[in-house]
C-alpha cells in the first residue's frame, strides 16, 4: 500500500509540472512574434526601401522625412530605359515587412532587320534612346527616314527605310573617228570596240546601239553613233560619238569641147575614172581616160576632140563607110539631077537644119545625076565614081527619082524617104527610133545650142 501511494503522488506531480511549462512557453512565443507592440513613432519600423535604377517616393504618416515608419506607403518608379517588375506601390506593414517587392529591368528594342542593299549602325545597341543610322551600298540612296530610335516603350520609331537604286550606270563611248573613203567608193568600212558600261548596283547591263553596226559601210559625211544603257531600276545613261567619212575629191573635170565625159563612181572622187568621148564628126586626141588620185589631182593631161578628117578620095565603099563606123550616121540623098524640085526643096531644109543634124551626128552624102556626069559629094568633098556606084548598089538607090536613105552608126539601113521631109519630122524620127537613151540625154542638154548659133 505504501508503494502504490508513492506512485500515484509522483504521476500527479509530473503531470502538473508539464502543463505549466507548455503554457508559459506558448504565451511567450505569441507575444514576441504575433502580437508585437505597434509603435508608429519608430522611424525604422521597416527596413529602408531601395530600388536599383529606379526611384522610391514615400509618404509617411509622420511626414516627408520618414521613409520606413509603420504605415508608410512608397511609390516605385524606374529610370528611363528600365521597366518596373513587381509592385508599383508598397506599404510598411505591422510585421515590419513591406507589402511587396519590385525591381527595374533594362528595356530593349527588338533586333532591327537588315534592309536590302544597306546596313545600320547603332549608338547603344538595342537600348532605349539608342539611335540606329541607316546607310546604303554604293549606287543606292536612302528613301525614307535615315535613322530610327529605340523608344521608351521598347519599340522603334518610324518605319524601315528603303535603299533605292538611283545612281545611273556609267558608259563611255569610243573617240570620234575620221575615215577616208576607199578608192572608187563613197563609203568606208568603220570598226570600233563597243563601249563597256558599269553600274555600282548591277553587274549585268543591257547596252543598246542606236545607229549603224561597227564594221559596216558608212556614207560620206557625219554619222552620229549613240549608245544607251539601262540598269535594273531603269536608270539610264547614254553617250555618243561621230564617225566622219571623208571622200577625197579632185576638181570637177571639164568635158572636152565637142565631146563629153563618162565617169565611174561619183565623177570626181578618189579612184574615179573619167573616159573622154567625142561627138560625131570629132576624134579624140590624147589619152582616153584619167583617174582621180589620192592627192586630189587628176593623172595625166586633158584630151581634146578635134574635127574628124574625112577622106573622100578613097576608092571603095568600105573604105568610106569605115570612117563613119560607130561615129556618125549617114543620110544619103539621091536625085536625077540638081534641078529636081524635090531635091532643091530638101536641100534647102537640110541647109537650115545643118546644126541639128550635127548634134544628132548625121553626115549628108549627095548623089546627083547619072553617068557619065554623075556626081557624089560630102559637102565640098567629091566622091570617086567607084564609091558612088558602090553606094547605089549596096543600098539599092535609084537614079530615076528623088529618095533619101538613113543609115545608123553601124551602117544599117534604118529608113527610106521618097519625098522631101521637114527637118522637125526628120529630127523626131531620129530622136525616137535611132538614138539611144544616153544620146537623147546629151541632146537634151544641148538642145538650145542651135538656137544660140
Amino acid at each position: 500500500m505504501t508503494l502504490s501511494c508513492f506512485v500515484a503522488v509522483f504521476i500527479l506531480f509530473f503531470t502538473a509540472l508539464s502543463g505549466t511549462t507548455v503554457y508559459d512557453s506558448y504565451n511567450d512565443f505569441e507575444e514576441e512574434y504575433h502580437t508585437p507592440q505597434l509603435d508608429y513613432k519608430d522611424p525604422h519600423w521597416c527596413h529602408s526601401p531601395g530600388l536599383t535604377n529606379g526611384e522610391v517616393t514615400c509618404h509617411s504618416p509622420r511626414g516627408g522625412a520618414y521613409r520606413s515608419t509603420l504605415g508608410t506607403r512608397c511609390e516605385m518608379s524606374c529610370d528611363r530605359g528600365y521597366r518596373l517588375l513587381g509592385r508599383s506601390s508598397i506599404q510598411c506593414l505591422a510585421n515590419r515587412r513591406w507589402s511587396g517587392t519590385a525591381f527595374c529591368r533594362k528595356m530593349r528594342c527588338r533586333v532591327l532587320n537588315l534592309i536590302p542593299h544597306g546596313r545600320h549602325t547603332c549608338t547603344h545597341g538595342l537600348m532605349v534612346d539608342s539611335r540606329c543610322d541607316f546607310t546604303c551600298d554604293p549606287g543606292y540612296r536612302i528613301e525614307g527616314e535615315h535613322s530610327r530610335t529605340c523608344q521608351h516603350g521598347g519599340s522603334w520609331s518610324g518605319v524601315p527605310p528603303l535603299c533605292a537604286d538611283t545612281d545611273p550606270p556609267k558608259i563611255k563611248c569610243p573617240p570620234s573617228r575620221l575615215k577616208v573613203a576607199e578608192p572608187g567608193k563613197l563609203t568606208a568600212a568603220v570598226t570600233w570596240d563597243p563601249p563597256a558600261a558599269t553600274d555600282t548596283a548591277d553587274k549585268s547591263l543591257d547596252v543598246i546601239l542606236v545607229g549603224q553596226e561597227p564594221g559596216t559601210d558608212f556614207k560620206e559625211g557625219v554619222n552620229i553613233i549613240r549608245y544607251k544603257v539601262y540598269d535594273q531600276a531603269r536608270n539610264r545613261a547614254a553617250c555618243k560619238f561621230i564617225v566622219r567619212v571623208e571622200v577625197r575629191r579632185c576638181p570637177v573635170l571639164p568635158p572636152p569641147m565637142h565631146g563629153y565625159l563618162s565617169c565611174s563612181s561619183d565623177g570626181n572622187n578618189y579612184g574615179a575614172t573619167c573616159a573622154y568621148h567625142c561627138d560625131g564628126g570629132y576624134e579624140l586626141r590624147g589619152r582616153s581616160s584619167r583617174v582621180c588620185q589620192f592627192n586630189r589631182n587628176w593623172d595625166g593631161a586633158p584630151a581634146e576632140c578635134v574635127p574628124m578628117e574625112i577622106k573622100s578620095d578613097v576608092k571603095t565603099v568600105s573604105a568610106l563607110l569605115d570612117q563613119f563606123h560607130e561615129k556618125r550616121r549617114l543620110l544619103i540623098m539621091s536625085a536625077p539631077n540638081i534641078s529636081d524640085t524635090d531635091y532643091q526643096l530638101q536641100n534647102l531644109m537640110i541647109q537650115k537644119a545643118d546644126c541639128g543634124l550635127d548634134l544628132r551626128h548625121v553626115t549628108v552624102i549627095e548623089l546627083l545625076g547619072s553617068p557619065p556626069r554623075e556626081t557624089g559629094r560630102i559637102k565640098e568633098n567629091l566622091l570617086s565614081p567607084e564609091v558612088i556606084e558602090g553606094l547605089r548598089q549596096i543600098f539599092r538607090i535609084s537614079r530615076t527619082y528623088f529618095s533619101m536613105v538613113l543609115l545608123d552608126k553601124l551602117g544599117l539601113d534604118r529608113e527610106r524617104f521618097i519625098a522631101p521631109l521637114a527637118s522637125d519630122e526628120l529630127f523626131s524620127y531620129i530622136d525616137s527610133f535611132v538614138m539611144d537613151e544616153e544620146e537623147r540625154e546629151r541632146l537634151e542638154l544641148h538642145r538650145d545650142f542651135c538656137d544660140e548659133h
